[in-house]
């Protein structure tokens, strides 16, 4: 493997433990050559097997407490503006990848198993939710066992600026980016059509059961995110 042609690893935190078999870690990307913001890996523990959501490269301390969970035998993306780390973990640790048709942003690696509307999620007791009329690939990860919604960058919850500096803060604020949980503005724009809307996609969303969102940027919202989003479902499209 040849390290030179993979991004270098983000400052980071450490890996917290969200619930059983169920972790994430906050870290960040550079936007531009001077804006950075955070962003976010989920990683599930399946019968010490690992699959991990919305990769993120660590530091070598770090990846080697991930290397003691149990095995890295899967790397998934549910968004279509994430990618950049995907390759370093499939090459390194030659797992599969999970992606949907039409990724733009980073095109490599290849998938190996395809995420669409009704195939079954590989990780125990977990659904895929794929928002159908977006123009840009998008999904979801439901976790039925924590009731665990895991999404990209559809639905956010930013409770403070972590890992994003001044000019990130001033372009996020700019792009209708906010300290509490939101539809993406920009996400919103660029993936609906242009005379179409991503309502029925959202109602089906708010119809699963969940109480905790965790999103590729921000942290974790405990207790009542269903009810939050249904609300901002129902402002989004009155």
């Amino acid at each position: 493997m040849n390290m030179h042609s993979y991004p270098s690893p983000m400052p980071h935190g450490p890996i917290e433990q969200l619930f059983d078999n169920v972790f994430w870690v906050h870290g960040s990307v550079k936007l531009a050559p001077a804006m950075t913001m955070n962003r976010n890996m989920v990683i599930i523990n399946d019968g010490s097997k690992l699959t991990l959501i919305n990769p993120v490269r660590l530091n070598k301390s770090e990846e080697a407490k991930l290397e003691q969970l149990g095995d890295i035998c899967r790397v998934m993306r549910l968004g279509d503006f994430h990618g950049l780390d995907d390759r370093y973990y499939v090459d390194k640790y030659q797992t599969e990848f999970w992606c949907q048709h039409g990724s733009t942003t980073y095109s490599a690696p290849t998938p190996s198993h395809i995420i669409e509307s009704g195939i079954d999620s590989p990780i125990t007791n977990s659904t895929f939710f794929v928002f159908e009329k977006a123009k840009f690939p998008e999904a979801a990860l439901l976790m039925a066992d924590h009731k665990l919604l895991i999404t990209t960058d559809s639905i956010q919850h930013h409770s403070d600026w972590s890992y994003t500096n001044f000019l990130g803060r001033i372009t996020l604020k700019l792009m209708g980016f906010e300290l509490k949980t939101q539809i993406g503005k920009p996400w919103l724009k660029r993936v609906t059509a242009k005379g179409d809307s991503l309502k029925p996609d959202f109602d089906r969303l708010c119809a699963l059961e969940f109480d905790t969102l965790l999103a590729a940027h921000g942290a974790p919202l405990k207790n009542s995110a269903n009810l939050v989003v249904s609300r901002l479902v129902d402002e989004l499209y009155p």
